[in-house]
């Protein structure tokens, strides 16, 4: 992040309807003297500066990403506002539902999602319904006829994406819906103190009370907060609640379990399992043996490896080959992508979206993809992998190949366990084996798309010889000082 203007993104002149303009200098995120919002986001539009004060630098620079989105699409900014047209047109409509009355829940958080709807990923989108349907729980009235939990959350997930508004709804969720759009509270009532305890204990517990996980939690919050600070902008709350609220402890899960590790035997045993699975004529496990190598041997993730194209790998005859990855397919539901596919199509995580991310690849794996392409040879789209028809490779695919493979290659004991899971598990052991084998930190951390501190985090119970060369370090200080007994 930089603390300069000496860096601004720039929008050229062009023409745009009065009160509009399509010159916008966007400049970076910097850190102002002030305690309570510190980080300030500044840009001009038209001549005019605006600018936006936020509590972290991950909101600043989201919401920059947002502005950045807009001028990519070539759409105006409102001169007096110095925000996107699509962002202006919600606001108006919300006016417009709040000078018919107080602005409502369900109204407000249908015109927040489709103001974030474009420049969303999927997975945020998702992320965002679940996140919003699980507060909508606190912020519906309860009395005589209301639907159970689970129908509600389902007609809000529905009518949340913008395609159903004007739509009827289902059948099984028309009452469900009813209740949502006549039931639902005034925003400002998510700032009383007891809808607020709900809100808390909504996004933190699921439908049978049993706790989220601390992923789920951290998301929804997160959905939550980005939702009220929103509200704040538009005039609809005083200040964010969630702000003054504590943060629920939630121990930490981000280090990978041992359990989960397989040595180099059992990862051959595993992948030729794979090939056991389906009968031999339709290939179901075979035409996946490849993929999990890649897991294995380069680290990938399985969004990754899904978009993998021929045109990304160089396999040679001989000696080391290179994947270059370039696009990965997450997997979302088909309301949740432009395309109405399941799988999203996206840039590499955590990166620009049209970088590439070269993996050094050894031999085996050089070896195992040359005869996969030779025996299949290219999916649709030129894809390395798919299914039987040359479509993309799903997930519940290779998860119910995966499940068959560890009943043929693991011992009944081992099955139980917590071995090998996950086709994922599979990037978790390669990534273990580049840190035992002695590969630097960073270079692991280029190779797998995570940044060193992650690595370091999530991996450092799992390097061998550490705790042995930490005790014979204190061992030798001990004897130094005459301390042994």
């Amino acid at each position: 992040m930089s603390t300069t203007d000496d860096a601004p993104a720039r929008r050229p002149h062009g023409e745009a309807r009065p009160g509009y303009s399509l010159d916008i200098r966007l400049w970076k995120v910097t850190k102002v003297d002030r305690k309570a919002r510190p980080y300030q986001l500044r840009w001009v539009v038209g001549g005019k500066v605006s600018s936006a004060t936020f509590a972290t630098s991950t909101l600043a620079e989201n919401r920059r990403s947002e502005l950045r989105q807009a001028m990519r699409r070539g759409e105006a900014f409102e001169i007096a506002s110095g925000q996107p047209e699509s962002e202006v047109r919600a606001a108006d409509a919300a006016a417009e539902a709040a000078a018919r009355g107080t602005l409502r829940w369900f109204e407000f958080c249908r015109t927040y999602v489709a103001g974030r709807w474009r420049t969303s990923a999927a997975k945020t989108r998702e992320g965002m319904a679940d996140g919003l349907a699980a507060v909508s729980l606190a912020m519906v009235k309860r009395g005589n006829g209301v639907p159970p939990d689970g129908q509600l959350r389902l007609a809000f997930r529905w009518a949340i994406v913008p395609a159903n508004a004007r739509k009827d709804p289902p059948a099984e969720l028309k009452a469900a819906y009813d209740w949502l759009t006549t039931a639902d509270r005034p925003v400002l009532d998510v700032a009383d103190a007891e809808v607020f305890e709900d809100v808390l204990y909504r996004i933190g517990y699921k439908l049978d009370g049993a706790p989220a996980a601390g992923d789920t939690y951290r998301r929804r919050r997160r959905a939550l907060n980005t939702a009220l600070e929103h509200a704040v902008v538009a005039g609809e709350l005083p200040e964010n609640p969630l702000q003054r609220a504590r943060r629920k402890r939630i121990s930490s899960n981000d280090v990978v379990d041992r359990r989960v590790l397989v040595n180099a035997l059992q990862a051959r045993q595993l992948l030729a399992g794979v090939s056991y699975v389906g009968s031999w004529d339709r290939c179901r496990g075979r035409r996946l043996t490849a993929f999990y190598a890649v897991l294995y041997y380069a680290g990938l993730r399985p969004a990754e490896a899904v978009g993998l194209r021929r045109s990304d790998c160089d396999l040679p005859d001989a000696g080391w080959g290179t994947l270059t990855l370039r696009e990965t397919r997450p997997v979302s539901g088909k309301q949740w992508t432009d395309s109405g596919e399941r799988h999203d199509r996206r840039g590499l995580k955590a990166r620009e979206a049209r970088s590439d991310r070269p993996v050094p690849i050894p031999p085996v794996l050089v070896t195992i993809l040359r005869t996969h392409l030779d025996t299949f040879g290219s999916a649709k789209e030129g894809r390395v992998f798919g299914n039987e028809r040359g479509g993309v490779v799903g997930s519940s695919t290779y998860w119910r190949v995966w499940e068959e493979a560890r009943e043929y290659a693991l011992p009944p004991d081992r099955v139980a366990s917590p071995l090998a899971g996950r086709p994922y598990d599979l990037r978790h052991a390669c990534i273990t084996r580049w840190l035992n084998a002695g590969v630097p930190i960073a270079e692991v951390a280029r190779r797998v798309g995570n940044s060193p501190e992650v690595i370091h985090r999530r991996y450092h119970g799992c390097i061998d010889g550490h705790e042995e060369a930490a005790n014979a370090k204190i061992t030798k200080a001990l004897e130094e000082d005459g301390d042994t007994a």
